[in-house]
């Protein structure tokens, strides 16, 4: 089975309603929706791959040293500027030494400062570092030209309606 395609491959023997229920696939609108769900599955299982080899790319851009968990948190820090180190545990959902741990990479990498929170004593603000923000919009940049060219050869109401699917399913859950 080609784990590139079919991330979320589905044992043999529920291949064919794409679900463990005995029910999923008993009508023929069943079966077509489960037939529809498994095609779904297999492309967003494959984009995911994709955007995780993507994002190996552009944190090594940043640094050749910094592991994924760091990206995730430059990417929060670009988005949001200073926040508390407790407030991204929180956000990347991780535990508070596996935080630590990454911030301090990020310190010794010269992509993040720590200082004292002013509003309260007891926390640290992490904040990027000039030349990390200037790397990381160099690799957001690309991303967005990737995407443009990707998009871009698409009919106006066709990237309207991957939006709007895109929207919707990020909506329907956690």
């Amino acid at each position: 089975m080609d784990c590139t395609r079919t991330p979320f491959a589905v044992p043999p023997s529920n291949a064919s309603t794409g679900s463990g229920t005995a029910s999923a696939g008993t009508d023929g609108a069943g079966t077509g929706m489960a037939q529809a769900i498994r095609a779904a599955e297999i492309e967003l299982g494959t984009m995911l791959v994709k955007t995780r080899k993507s994002l190996k790319t552009r944190a090594a851009a940043i640094h050749p040293e910094l592991q994924p968990m760091g990206f995730k948190v430059l990417m929060l820090l670009a988005l949001s500027g200073a926040v508390q180190q407790v407030a991204l545990t929180h956000e990347v959902g991780t535990d508070k030494a596996v935080m630590s741990r990454t911030i301090k990479q990020l310190e010794a990498l010269g992509l993040v400062t720590r200082t004292a929170d002013p509003s309260d004593g007891r926390g640290q603000l992490v904040v990027m570092t000039p030349e990390a923000q200037a790397r990381y919009a160099a690799t957001q940049s690309h991303a967005r030209q990737l995407l443009f060219d990707r998009l871009s050869t698409w009919d106006v109401d066709e990237v309207r309606r991957l939006a709007d699917l895109l929207a919707r399913l990020n909506e329907s859950g956690d």
